[in-house]
């Protein structure tokens, strides 16, 4: 069995049994006064210890849901990527002219007359795919939106707060007839 430090300074003579005693007393003192006082002594090395543990997991929390909204972000992406390449509607012979809005500029796409039919009637939506636009329906058009509404570039279901207020004022005109010989 392995002697404690006390008894190998003992042995080789590097202190006496008195102070040995005297720093058992000491030892005891210190524990009793702890108990009753219920004083814990704080290092202040162990304190730092700890603030740095606690600030490295904070920036791991951190580190880690940047990384999680990231991946969440690409999720979504493909989503749509996927959504558009799926359902993306032909646009049929191009001899009609369709032109939108995207943002502030004014974009131009050639479709056939069916499919101009369909886009004014709100049976298709233009979305914006890979710096193209494609033509999707609109229960696909109203999932893109859903995840992106940027994606979506035009619907005709929905109509601006500007648009319906020049509808409104153009009403008052319904009670005139137009004339036939007058072409657009």
């Amino acid at each position: 069995m392995a002697l404690s430090l006390q008894e190998q300074l003992l042995k080789a003579g590097l202190t006496d049994k008195k102070k040995v005693k005297q720093v058992k007393q000491q030892k005891h003192k210190q524990a009793k006064a702890q108990q009753r006082h219920k004083v814990v002594e704080s290092d202040e090395a162990k304190l730092a210890a700890a603030e740095a543990i606690e600030a490295k997991k904070a920036k791991d929390r951190e580190l880690n849901q940047q990384t999680k909204l990231e991946a969440e972000k690409k999720a979504i992406v493909a989503q749509i990527k996927q959504l558009i390449e799926v359902n993306k509607q032909p646009r049929g012979k191009a001899d009609v002219v369709c032109n939108f809005t995207d943002g502030t500029l004014i974009k131009r796409m050639y479709v056939g007359t069916e499919t101009q039919k369909h886009i004014s009637q709100g049976k298709l939506a233009i979305v914006k795919y890979e710096q193209a636009y494609e033509l999707v329906p609109m229960p696909v058009a109203d999932k893109i939106a859903e995840r992106d509404p940027l994606v979506v570039v035009y619907r005709s279901d929905t109509i601006s707060a500007e648009d319906q207020k020049s509808s409104e004022d153009d009403d008052w005109y319904a009670d005139y007839q137009i004339p036939d010989d007058l072409n657009w």
